[in-house]
């Protein structure tokens, strides 16, 4: 299950798992109390299986890392941080299509759309 792929980020790991050279990242900063949060959990799910290997994709629960969420300013969830080499160089917010992020996702690394 894609699912798997998927990390949890916390306040404690998201600078050893991000903030590294060599690391190409999705992070979902999403709630549990949040329905387009809820809505695109799925399409982040199925990236993490298609980009496995490739990507590290990883969810922020807003409500439980709120140092994280405030380091990147998330004023609106769900937002989506695309990563290259420990530096933040997408900020896509609200609800996005797959193709959106594959789109990103394939330009971050370089192999266009």
């Amino acid at each position: 299950m894609s699912a798997d792929n998927v990390i949890h980020l916390t306040d404690a790991n998201f600078d050893a798992e991000i903030m590294a050279k060599g690391i190409t990242a999705l992070v979902d900063f999403w709630a549990e109390w949040c329905m387009p949060c809820k809505m695109l959990a799925p399409t982040i799910d199925a990236l993490a299986g298609e980009f496995a290997g490739r990507v590290k994709v990883c969810k922020v629960n807003t409500d439980n890392a709120r140092n994280v969420a405030l380091r990147f300013n998330i004023s609106a969830i769900p937002t989506v941080i695309l990563f290259k080499d420990g530096l933040p160089v997408k900020q896509m917010v609200g609800l996005q299509t797959k193709k959106d992020f594959q789109a990103a996702l394939n330009a971050l690394l370089g192999q266009g759309t």
